[in-house]
């Protein structure tokens, strides 16, 4: 995986909701399930890490990921904004070729469905299942296996790291 394109591909790791998002958003999230429209968009065998490791909101409506690189002497932290479209729970972002449009799909704020399409050279979809602990809930699950069959996605492996970095030697 690209190490510039990673922190994009990552904030799939997890929105239409009926009202703006509020704080309950925000804080650490764990990745229990991630698909994309493409097999091969994160490797197992990548020896490079990259996971979400919480969101926040902004005044304006603007909501950051946090994210954190990890793997054999690498530990960066990275941090993508998206802003709010017209739609409810919908944010667009670009990034350096490309752009993104994210959805928050369904919460509880115990549990959040997270779409996420980019595109840049070609279209890529990813569908995350997010929650504050790493205990799937049956129904939850469910609704995110649903969309996964709908849109005929491919599993792709799941990494969760505790961030921060540590600080340089």
């Amino acid at each position: 995986m690209a190490l510039e394109k990673g922190p994009l591909l990552l904030l799939a790791l997890g929105l239409g909701l009926g009202a703006p998002l509020t704080s309950l958003v925000e804080g650490r999230w764990l990745t229990l399930q991630l698909s994309a429209s493409h097999a091969n968009l994160v490797s197992p065998a990548d020896p490079l890490r990259l996971a979400l490791h919480s969101i926040q909101t902004r005044d304006g409506g603007d909501v950051d990921f946090v994210l954190f690189w990890k793997g054999e002497g690498v530990c960066k932290e990275a941090n993508i904004t998206v802003h709010p479209t017209q739609l409810q729970g919908q944010y667009q972002g670009s990034f350096e070729g490309g752009s993104m449009h994210i959805r928050f799909v369904s919460t509880d704020y115990s549990n959040l469905v997270l779409y996420v399409r980019f595109e840049d050279d070609e279209i890529t979809s990813l569908w995350v299942l997010l929650a504050r602990r790493m205990q799937e809930d049956p129904k939850w699950v469910g609704r995110y296996l649903e969309y996964v069959e709908k849109f005929h996605l491919q599993k792709a492996p799941v990494f969760n790291i505790d961030g921060p970095c540590p600080p340089p030697r």
